[in-house]
């Protein structure tokens, strides 16, 4: 296995660092192809969130793979390498199977437990899946990642080790308040319809709010939120409530009424200036609740000097949730990851000497076929049943040899340190390298056929 990943999160990078480095939906197209483009890589796969930029990636080389991958970031990111480098991290092989399945958990989120994580995962590895440059290793990671994350939430209680960020945010923004009773028939313009606006909205009725306006560049995914939220009748709803899609050119008239905005777009440049809300609420000193869940950020921090404003932004929400207390189930959680990556390491070695086994089972199978020819031209005489019997015989003699060595050298290849019985077994059998290389390229050239079905 050689697994590299290299990135940069709110753990290792200042909001500052992170919102440049920012990767617009577009360059992560383009960043996975060249990704696989380059000499030391022949798979990769982006995880790219609004605290977290991730490149993954099957590697032949390491520093040759570091070097290449920090590059690729830079380049398709806002940043410089130089800006990146000193924030950037890097795991190898178990240390980045450790570091996806904590990330899939919560375990390494601004909130810890929270589980939107699990649909960017998913997001990722579809993305990867769809431009056919994840293969065999990231395939069964990510997946694998999915499956870690599930079972962390429905064994233990890490969801209530911290919330998502949309939940954390509006209880900053209620200082203490019960959030329903905070939130209960106020006005409340989301700005976005993508899945973390979506989330929010649904938060926000859920929580009792009398009215909410979705804007959105496209008008017609906007509306569909709107009436996936009427038609669905969310628990907690107001009676009352009334609920209505917004063209972008409105935001400043809806504004001036608003008694919450929340806004998470992919936009890569302010989509609040200072000025605009200034604008818009001049005249109006009534409190007005900012919550901020996009990175790059979409609200001004100029806004914070606004009378009557009080903005929550990805930044704040770090700081805050530094000082979050830790459930006692994040420790079976860590519990479950570090067996999930054994387990994961283990089926990967075993995987790797597949090939080997393959090779030698066909190198005998060859051998027991020139035999029986050599057989045929001795003893011609032999009528069909003899010859099938000789045949069956000599095959279950070769077949029970083979049993228990293929075995055990799977099952020894499946511990750690156990790469080289591949080597061995290859020196010991005189196989052809070339042979067990053609059996791995056809394993995959299946997977990504595989992929390409799925996708």
């Amino acid at each position: 296995m050689t697994l590299l990943v290299v990135g940069l999160s709110h753990r290792s990078a200042p909001v500052s660092v992170l919102e440049r480095a920012a990767l617009a939906p577009e360059a992560r197209g383009k960043l996975l192809q060249d990704a696989v483009s380059a000499e030391p890589v022949t798979e990769s796969a982006v995880l790219s969130t609004c605290n977290r930029i991730e490149l993954y990636a099957d590697v032949d080389k390491f520093h040759a793979g570091v070097a290449e991958l920090s590059t690729l970031l830079a380049r398709h990111s806002g940043a410089g390498l130089e800006e990146l480098t000193p924030y950037l991290y890097v795991h190898y092989e178990d240390r980045a199977v450790h570091h996806l399945f904590s990330v899939a958990c919560g375990l390494d989120s601004m909130v810890v437990g929270e589980g939107q994580i699990l649909g960017q995962i998913k997001d990722a590895l579809a993305v990867a899946q769809e431009l056919h440059t994840a293969g065999r290793l990231l395939n069964d990671l990510f997946q694998q990642a999915l499956r870690v994350g599930k079972r962390a939430h429905s064994e233990t209680g890490i969801d209530k080790a911290g919330q998502s960020l949309v939940t954390f945010g509006l209880e900053q923004l209620a200082d203490g308040q019960d959030v329903e009773a905070w939130a209960h028939g106020k006005r409340a313009l989301v700005i976005g319809a993508g899945s973390m606006s979506s989330l929010a909205a649904t938060t926000l009725v859920r929580a009792g709010i009398g009215e909410l306006i979705v804007a959105n560049r496209t008008v017609e995914r906007a509306d569909r939120l709107v009436q996936i939220l009427t038609e669905a009748g969310s628990p907690g709803a107001a009676k009352a409530l009334t609920a209505r899609a917004a063209a972008m050119t409105s935001v400043p008239d809806e504004l001036a009424l608003a008694d919450i905005v929340v806004s998470c777009t992919g936009a890569t440049g302010l989509v609040l200036a200072g000025e605009m809300v200034a604008a818009a609420r001049e005249g109006n000193t009534a409190p007005l609740a900012l919550l901020d869940l996009a990175m790059p950020r979409d609200i001004d921090a100029a806004v914070h000097r606004i009378e009557g404003a009080h903005l929550v932004d990805i930044e704040s929400l770090a700081d805050a949730s530094a000082d979050a207390p830790m459930a006692a189930d994040v420790d079976k959680v860590r519990g479950i990851v570090s067996d999930e990556v054994a387990a994961f390491g283990a089926a990967q070695r075993a995987a790797h000497i597949t090939p080997t086994v393959v090779a030698l089972r066909t190198m005998a199978a060859d051998v027991v076929a020139g035999e029986i020819a050599r057989l045929d031209g001795r003893l011609p005489d032999l009528d069909d049943k003899q010859r099938a019997e000789i045949t069956q015989t000599v095959r279950r003699v070769v077949d029970k040899l083979l049993h228990a060595p293929t075995v055990r050298v799977k099952q020894l290849a499946s511990e750690p340190g156990g790469a080289g019985y591949a080597d061995a077994l290859r020196e010991l059998f005189d196989l052809d390298p070339q042979t067990v290389a053609a059996v791995s390229r056809a394993d995959t050239r299946a997977d990504r056929h595989d992929v390409r079905e799925r996708a």
